[in-house]
């Protein structure tokens, strides 16, 4: 008894790495390995980076704080500590996040001219915030505060130091992407890229707040030991 030809079935190829394209030429979304928390390899590593970020910060933070007002030769902090001027530097970072908000937005729409716009505005206002803690530090040393003059420049710098320096390498990071969207590779199917880039830049902005808050909004009036804060 003669059988039917059984019809071959193939399942659809899925790109992986590479975004793939539909008939109307648009991006569909890169295919990624996901872990059982249903985030991504990459995305993971990400979080877990900045786990590791937030105890380091934690350190410094509590160092900080534990030595607050035990220095016993000036200047203090309510010598030398400009509240208004790093008021304007902290709203300006702030504005940064909107900004990283608004390229990763422009990234999902496929908005290349906004991707490019957002993500060196963002890139800008991190680089004024670096200008502002250039011009903070050098006004400090010429009133007298440097890293070894007593335990509040030493924990000062040393905690607002790093933290520039995460800024730093988070505006190369944008410049990088900013270079990147103009070969086209940022687009719906890699704004995963756009993300984590996001996520790092979120995380500085946050650690900031604190640092702001307690070393200038609470410390910021501290004077030498046995003074009451």
């Amino acid at each position: 008894m003669a059988h039917a030809p059984e019809t071959a079935h193939h399942e659809p190829a899925h790109g992986h790495g590479h975004a793939a394209h539909d008939a109307g030429g648009h991006h569909e979304p890169v295919g990624h390995d996901y872990t059982t928390t249903g985030l991504s390899h990459r995305k993971m590593l990400m979080w877990v980076f900045l786990g590791s970020d937030c105890l380091f910060f934690g350190s410094l933070i509590a160092t900080y704080m534990v030595y607050r007002g035990q220095s016993l030769t000036g200047p203090y902090p309510i010598d030398i500590i400009d509240i208004p001027i790093t008021t304007i530097s902290t709203f300006v970072l702030l504005c940064s996040s909107f900004a990283m908000v608004r390229a990763l937005a422009a990234t999902n729409e496929n908005n290349q001219t906004g991707i490019k716009v957002w993500l060196l505005a963002t890139a800008i206002l991190g680089a004024i915030f670096i200008g502002f803690q250039v011009y903070e530090f050098n006004l400090f040393k010429n009133e007298g505060l440097t890293l070894g003059q007593n335990l509040f420049g030493a924990t000062f710098f040393t905690l607002t130091g790093f933290h520039g320096a995460h800024v730093t390498l988070g505006i190369i990071w944008l410049l990088a992407l900013f270079v990147i969207s103009f070969k086209g590779r940022l687009h719906p199917g890699t704004a995963l890229d756009v993300e984590i880039c996001g996520l790092y830049w979120h995380f500085v902005d946050i650690v900031w707040i604190v640092i702001f808050t307690l070393l200038y909004l609470v410390g910021g009036f501290d004077a030498g030991p046995g003074v009451a804060h």
